[in-house]
C-alpha cells in the first residue's frame, strides 16, 4: 500500500473540539506520513529569541484525519513505525508563569537554548553540528546541547482524537489523549485512544528531537518532525475492556495513560485502568487485581508541567497480553 503524506501545511489545530472538520479521510489501515511543525510555529531560530509568555496558539497538531468507519466505542490504534527530525534544530525553553521550578528564584525565564542537530558521520567519526543556513538534517543522530550530546529519540509531545463533550486546546492532556508529553509515544509503538466522535479525528504534533520522562522545565528539545504510521479501527465488541483513555502498547509492556489536576488524581486513574486489563486478563475480582498490579505494575511520570499532570502505568506483557 503506498504512503500518504498530511503535511501541517494543508492543516493543524490548535484545539481539539468535538465537532471538528478533517483535512483528509483515509481508510483502516492507511499509511501515512504526517509532517509536523515545531510546537512554537518557528518563532524561535537562536539563543536571543525567547518566549515572554505561553501563545494563544501552541501545540499545532497536524491534522485532523478522519478514519472511516470509526464510530464512537470504537478504538483507533496508531501504529507508530518511524519518527524523523526534519530540520536542523530543536530549542529548550524556559517561559515565566510555566515549568515545575517556576518561580525559583534561582531559575530565569524567558531563556532559551538552540539545540542543533549533530549528524553523523559516514565515516564514523563523531560527525559536526548543522550550520544555521535552515537545511533540513535527515541523518542526524544527536543534539547538542552546550557543547553536551543527547542522542535524538524522537517523541510525539501531542496526540489525540476529537473528545466526547468539551473542547481541549492543544496545551492540555485529557482522556482524548491532547497534549500526554509522554516518551512512549514513540517508533516501535501503538498508541491506542477511544473513538468518541465519528471519523475520530485524529491530530498530532509538538515533536520532541529528545525529552526526559517529567518534561521539567516545561519543553522536550522542540522540532519539525515526518512520523510515519498506520491506523486502523478496533471495533468496539472486539475490545475486552472499556477504554476511555488512551493506551499505548510497547514492545514489553502495556501502558494505561491518564491525566488529571493532580498526581495521586492521575495515578488513581491510571491505576484503575491497569486493573481493568488486569481483571479482563486473569478473571479476577477488582481487588484481586488491585492487589496484583501493586506487583507487577509501575507507575511513570509522563509530565508535571501541562494544565494537567500526566502519568502511566505499566503492566509488561508476562502479565497482560493486552485487551484486543
Amino acid at each position: 500500500m503506498s504512503r500518504q503524506t498530511i503535511s501541517h501545511e494543508e492543516g493543524a489545530i490548535y484545539e481539539f473540539t468535538p465537532d471538528l472538520d478533517p483535512v483528509a479521510t483515509v481508510e483502516p489501515g492507511a499509511k501515512l506520513t504526517i509532517e509536523t511543525r515545531d510546537s512554537l510555529d518557528g518563532a524561535v531560530q537562536s539563543d536571543e529569541d525567547v518566549i515572554d509568555t505561553i501563545p494563544d496558539e501552541v501545540n499545532a497538531a497536524t491534522g485532523p484525519i478522519s478514519i472511516d468507519g470509526a464510530t464512537p466505542g470504537d478504538v483507533l490504534a496508531v501504529e507508530i513505525e518511524d519518527a524523523r527530525v526534519s530540520e536542523d534544530r530543536g530549542r529548550v525553553i524556559t517561559i515565566d508563569g510555566f515549568g515545575l521550578l517556576d518561580g525559583h528564584e534561582s531559575i530565569e525565564a524567558p531563556r532559551t537554548t538552540v539545540t542543533p542537530v549533530r549528524e553523523a558521520d559516514p565515516e564514523g567519526g563523531p560527525g559536526t553540528a548543522s550550520g544555521d543556513d535552515g537545511a533540513a538534517s535527515d541523518g542526524g543522530d544527536a543534539i547538542v546541547f552546550d557543547g553536551h550530546e543527547v542522542p535524538i529519540d524522537p517523541c510525539i509531545g501531542t496526540i489525540g482524537v476529537a473528545p466526547a463533550d468539551e473542547p481541549y486546546t492543544t496545551l492540555v492532556p485529557h482522556d482524548h489523549g491532547g497534549n500526554l508529553d509522554t516518551t512512549d509515544m514513540s517508533a516501535g509503538n501503538t498508541a491506542y485512544f477511544p473513538v468518541f466522535q465519528e471519523g475520530a479525528m485524529l491530530a498530532m504534533g509538538d515533536s520532541k528531537a529528545a525529552m526526559a520522562d517529567g518534561e521539567m522545565c516545561g519543553t522536550g528539545s522542540e522540532i519539525a518532525t515526518d512520523i510515519d504510521i498506520t491506523v486502523d479501527v478496533i471495533a468496539a465488541e472486539d475490545v475486552a475492556i472499556t477504554l476511555d483513555r488512551p493506551l499505548v502498547e510497547t514492545p514489553d509492556a502495556w501502558k494505561t495513560i491518564a491525566s488529571a489536576e493532580t498526581m495521586e488524581e492521575a495515578c488513581e486513574l491510571a491505576n484503575l485502568d491497569a486493573i481493568e486489563l488486569l481483571a479482563a486478563e486473569h478473571g479476577f475480582s477488582e481487588t484481586k487485581a488491585y492487589k496484583f498490579s501493586s506487583l507487577v505494575g509501575g507507575l511513570e511520570i509522563s509530565q508535571v508541567v501541562d494544565p494537567l499532570v500526566t502519568v502511566r502505568n505499566s503492566i509488561p506483557k508476562a502479565y497482560c497480553s493486552g485487551p484486543f
